[in-house]
């Protein structure tokens, strides 16, 4: 497949066992964009962070809509095929774990990996989802996660973009594959808050830090 390679930023951490947190970003933004939120996780993570091969209007993306929430399904599939091909030939060149990747996306950055989740149930560790909706209209749960992944999925409940029942049937169909869901609803709106960085942290240190 033709595939092209992204722009990326990756800060080793000292411990070369170190799990990495992937970071991706939202519509418009970059790969230096969700690098502040990484240092919330701690020190002992590798971090990599990638910028979206889509420009629409001159604002970068990781996939194609026609419209507000209304995906590009064939192109976002490409382009979920294109990020996990690339990652996994960063693996190599950078010299990171491939079975430790913990994906951190916010809105656009979620979606695709959300796409991940789904298309490669078992090649992420664990997933950070803020904002997120479901990347395909028809998910086949016959396709299973058998690693019982754990992703955090926080979204707003004033948000716009992201309908509330849309939410829960998405975390119903990620459970049914297998994953280890934890979803909270926040009083707010699209954009990130506070308590969105802290549950998140509280979360992966459940997971990633305390269960060593």
């Amino acid at each position: 497949m033709d595939f092209q390679e992204l722009k990326y930023i990756y800060q080793p951490a000292k411990n070369a066992g170190a799990n990495t947190l992937l970071l991706l970003h939202g519509t418009g933004g970059d790969e230096r964009d969700l690098l502040p939120i990484a240092k919330e996780f701690g020190e002992d993570l590798n971090i990599l962070s990638l910028r979206g091969n889509v420009s629409e209007n001159g604002m970068p993306r990781f996939f194609r809509r026609s419209g507000m929430g209304i995906f590009d399904e064939k192109d976002l599939t490409f382009r979920t095929h294109e990020m996990v091909d690339f990652i996994k030939g960063l693996t190599e060149t950078e010299g990171f774990d491939s079975t430790k990747i913990i994906a951190l996306g916010y809105s656009n950055g979620a979606n695709i990996a959300g796409s991940t989740l789904v298309l490669y149930p078992d090649f992420l560790a664990g997933a950070i989802l803020y904002r997120p909706m479901q990347p395909f209209k028809n998910i086949e749960t016959e396709v299973k996660n058998t690693n019982h992944t754990p992703v955090f999925m926080s979204n707003g409940m004033v948000d716009p973009t992201v309908k509330q029942a849309d939410t829960v049937k998405y975390v119903s169909i990620l459970k049914d594959i297998g994953f280890d869901v934890a979803n909270y609803n926040l009083s707010t709106g699209h954009h990130l808050t506070r308590e969105d960085l802290q549950l998140s942290v509280d979360w992966y240190k459940q997971h990633f830090v305390n269960n060593r």
